[in-house]
């Protein structure tokens, strides 16, 4: 219990240097109207989970609501090669008001296009095998349940809509209420107001990415009880 407390305490320090970092982005509370039930996307969208009624081309009139959280599944850099199908496997920025949790770091993931290969493969939090979901450490489910709240609407994003789609899928077989949770679909695709830029070319012509500037949960494992066999 004192561990997963410890490792939430610490990602609320780096999201707290991040809200400072980014005062100039802070987005206020917007007065909670009602929300359209998920409904799947038609075709290759509607396959990756991504919702027909909230996505990139509308999410930036859904932020800044208190009822929700936003989280961006993505890898700060991903073992995956994603250039491969037209993305990127640094995360090259990101829509304000999602704060980033590495969906890799939490269950393996399978299911990547040939192209891109193999994401992360080391530990998680969880195991999944055939949609079961077995949890490896003791605090697992708790940090689970504290980094997606139950009684919040959930945003989901990533880079081209997977991640969330796996997300949500995971959420959902562990007891969530699917009603509560978007697939609002991939970053690569998001041209709103809200964009937030990590990626950039300095003064010498290298491309460089300001990590600082990400609202990131660290899922450090090694502060978890391992549990026995796992």
């Amino acid at each position: 219990m004192k561990k997963a407390i410890w490792i939430l305490a610490c990602s609320g320090l780096v999201l707290t240097v991040g809200a400072f970092l980014l005062g100039r982005y802070v987005l206020p509370d917007r007065a909670l109207s009602s929300l359209p039930k998920p409904e799947l996307s038609e075709g290759q969208r509607g396959e990756l989970g991504i919702d027909k009624n909230i996505n990139e081309s509308n999410i930036d009139q859904y932020l800044g609501r208190s009822d929700a959280v936003y989280r961006d599944m993505r890898m700060l850099k991903d073992p995956g090669n994603y250039e491969a199908i037209g993305g990127d496997s640094y995360l090259s920025g990101f829509v304000n008001g999602f704060e980033v949790v590495p969906l890799p770091y939490i269950v393996n993931v399978t299911g990547l296009p040939d192209p891109v290969g193999e994401t992360y493969t080391g530990k998680t939090l969880f195991t999944n095998t055939n949609g079961i979901y077995t949890p490896n450490y003791k605090e697992s489910m708790e940090v689970l349940e504290a980094l997606f709240p139950k009684d919040k609407m959930i945003f989901l994003m990533c880079g081209g809509g997977g991640y969330a789609g796996m997300t949500k899928a995971m959420l959902v077989a562990l007891g969530w209420d699917a009603d509560k949770i978007y697939n609002v679909g991939g970053y690569w695709y998001y041209d709103g107001a809200n964009n937030v830029k990590v990626k950039r070319v300095d003064s010498d012509g290298k491309t460089v990415y300001d990590f600082y500037k990400v609202p990131y949960h660290d899922i450090n494992l090694y502060t978890l009880t391992e549990l026995s066999g796992r």
